[in-house]
């Protein structure tokens, strides 16, 4: 493979899962700079992986694997006790979509935004996410019926009523 080829696949690839990557990571770490140094962490490691994939569900398990390790390293990282954010950078444009929606998933506890992420915006199912994250698939289950529950008692600022429509 030639040095183009190489980096035309490095585009590719940064195209179709930086996205992903970046959106998992910020429901990991909670903020977007954060999220971004994970995201480029991700791809660092990527690039440097040489074995080949079985199939695309195995690159996309993969990176969604290794940016899941990749946000505890960073959440488990020194600086991260000794150095709090001055300020919190302002979200980019793609993510006002969900403006209503995402503050609030982002003030769930960790094990709660990830698994709303992986469920809602990514498609997978309780078993794949069990899979990706090493745990029993009921306790995918617990904890995105937990979060919803807690999604549904903040949206609705404690006034929820059983009448009303479900998350």
């Amino acid at each position: 493979m030639s040095e183009w080829d190489r980096k035309e696949d490095s585009v590719l690839l940064v195209n179709k899962y930086a996205d992903i990557v970046l959106r998992l990571a910020l429901a990991h770490v909670g903020n977007f700079a954060d999220a971004q140094d994970v995201c480029q962490e991700v791809f660092i490691k990527l690039f440097n992986y040489q074995r080949p994939f079985n199939d695309k569900e195995h690159e996309k398990a993969w990176i969604i694997r290794v940016t899941i390790t990749t946000c505890r390293d960073v959440i488990r990282s020194p600086w991260k006790k000794w150095f709090s954010l001055v300020e919190e950078v302002p979200l980019p444009n793609y993510f006002i979509e969900n403006m209503e929606v995402l503050p609030v998933v982002l003030t769930l506890p960790r094990k709660y935004r990830v698994v709303i992420h992986l469920h809602y915006y990514e498609g997978y199912k309780t078993l794949e996410i069990a899979e990706l994250l090493k745990v029993k698939e009921s306790t995918i289950r617990t904890q995105l019926k937990r979060a919803k529950e807690l999604l549904r008692a903040k949206i609705t600022g404690g006034f929820a009523n059983d009448n009303r429509s479900k998350l």
